[in-house]
């Protein structure tokens, strides 16, 4: 093969892959700037989250939430999902739920309020997927309230979400 070749060759080989990393790179939603998480509204009521995206239309999810979700969380183990504005403190990527978002819950309020009653407020409120035992249920797994206070979504879901969201982001959780 002539030097000549070789170079075109060579030069051919570089161009096509770096196409196909730029086409790869263009196509992941993960790239993209814009698709930043702003704000994430849960509404126990309506048993929805609302996901406020930075330059894009929000996005709605069907959730399931503590399996006695009416009310404030004030005990561990109350089967409550807390009310009241959070922020996202962790990120697990390896959680037993697929993944999850860990919530500052309890927050310094829930804490004076446990304390005045002499119990403890309870912890580890997540936003996460569905174990590997149920994620076959997808969406079927919103039909009844089944955490222990947590805010549930689908494996698919909850990958997008995860992606998107920051440590930082706020998260209300109204009635």
């Amino acid at each position: 093969m002539s030097i000549k070749r070789f170079w075109l060759l060579l030069f051919f080989i570089i161009h096509c892959f770096y196409a196909v990393t730029t086409i790869a790179k263009i196509n992941d939603p993960r790239s993209s700037n814009k698709e930043i998480i702003d704000f994430i509204h849960i509404e126990k009521q309506k048993r929805q989250m609302t996901v406020f995206y930075r330059d894009q239309s929000p996005k709605t999810y069907r959730v399931a939430l503590g399996f006695s979700p009416t009310g404030h969380k004030e005990v561990m183990g109350d089967g409550k999902t807390p009310e009241g504005v959070y922020t996202i403190t962790y990120k697990n990527p390896q959680s037993q739920f697929h993944r999850s978002l860990k919530l500052s819950y309890p927050a310094e309020k829930d804490w004076q309020r446990a304390n005045r009653k002499g119990v403890h407020p309870g912890s580890d409120i997540m936003i996460h997927g569905l174990s590997e035992r149920f994620s076959a249920a997808g969406k079927w797994h919103a039909i009844k309230d089944w955490t222990l206070g947590c805010v549930a979504v689908t494996n698919e879901e909850i990958e997008e979400i995860y992606h998107f969201a920051e440590v930082g982001t706020k998260v209300k959780i109204s009635p």
